[in-house]
C-alpha cells in the first residue's frame, strides 16, 4: 500500500528531498527536512523576528524592553538604577523555617512535624515522644504506638550486650514494665 500524500520535500532549493515527517519554520513557514530545519542551514530571511533576545534584571528578574538600536548593558544599568523594585528582604525566603524544640538541638526541616502528644515541633530525628522527652497529654498508645514500642523491646533484648533472648514470660514482664511506667508518666 502506498501512500502518496503522505510527507513532502524540502523547500531547500539544494536538497527537494522527500521527507514523510517534514518540519515546517516556525519563522518562515516553508517546510524543510531535519537537515535544514535550523534558521542558518536554510538561510532564512525571517530569522531575524525569532532571534530576539530580551535583556532580564539580575536583581529582580524582570524583563526588560529594549528599543532597536540601544545597548541592552546600559539599558539594564538605567533600570538597576530608576526603576528596579529590588527588595533585599523579600528575596531572601527563609525555606527551613521550622526549628526542633527539643533543648540542644540546632536542626531545621522543611515541614512541620508535629508530636501528637504536646503538639511541639521537632527535627525528624526526635519526632517519637520518647525521643524528646515528651511531657504532653497522657492519652493511651494507639495500636500502632504500642506495636513500635514492643518492636523496640524485643530489639532491646537481641542487641549484642544481651546473652541470650529470654523467654516469652521475661519478654511479657518487659512489657508490663513498659505500660506501667508509661502509665506514672502520665499521673
Amino acid at each position: 500500500m502506498e501512500l502518496p500524500d503522505l510527507g513532502g520535500p524540502c523547500s531547500e532549493p539544494a536538497c527537494r528531498r522527500w521527507d514523510f515527517l517534514p518540519l515546517k519554520c516556525d519563522a518562515c513557514g516553508e517546510v524543510f527536512c531535519k537537515d535544514h530545519i535550523r534558521y542558518d542551514d536554510h538561510k532564512c530571511r525571517s530569522a531575524y523576528k525569532k532571534n530576539v533576545q530580551v535583556p532580564v534584571c539580575p536583581l529582580c528578574n524582570m524583563p526588560i524592553p529594549v528599543q532597536k538600536g540601544e545597548i541592552p548593558d546600559a539599558v539594564v544599568g538605567a533600570h538597576m538604577d530608576k526603576n528596579c523594585k529590588y527588595n533585599p528582604a523579600e528575596q531572601k525566603q527563609r525555606i527551613f523555617t521550622n526549628k526542633c524544640l527539643k533543648p540542644g538541638c540546632k536542626r531545621k526541616e522543611l515541614i512541620k512535624v508535629v508530636c501528637e502528644e504536646c503538639n511541639g515541633n521537632f527535627c525528624i530525628k526526635h519526632r517519637h515522644p520518647l525521643d524528646h522527652d515528651c511531657k504532653g497529654s497522657c492519652r493511651p498508645i494507639s495500636k500502632a504506638g504500642y506495636a513500635a514500642l514492643m518492636r523496640a523491646s524485643e530489639t532491646a533484648f537481641k542487641s549484642t550486650g544481651a546473652i541470650g533472648m529470654p523467654s516469652n514470660g521475661r519478654l511479657q514482664h518487659y512489657r508490663n514494665k513498659l505500660k506501667d511506667e508509661k502509665s506514672q508518666r502520665c499521673r
